[in-house]
């Protein structure tokens, strides 16, 4: 899954905003950096929506 994925599923969120999400600390880090981005595990990406999705949502106010 790419950053384009990740936007998808987080709502349709800004480029900015997912650099954002995606740099955080306890973000799933990719497996893969690859010259048209960096590449994450949509398992590892969805487990972590389940748990942050509302934290999220309450920081975007």
């Amino acid at each position: 899954m790419g950053a384009h994925e990740i936007r998808i599923r987080l709502g349709g969120v800004s480029r900015q905003r997912a650099y954002q999400i995606t740099s955080r600390a306890d973000f799933p880090k990719p497996v893969a950096d690859l010259a048209q981005g960096k590449v994450w595990l949509v398992e590892d990406v969805e487990a972590w929506m389940k748990v942050h999705r509302r934290d999220l949502d309450e920081s975007e106010d």
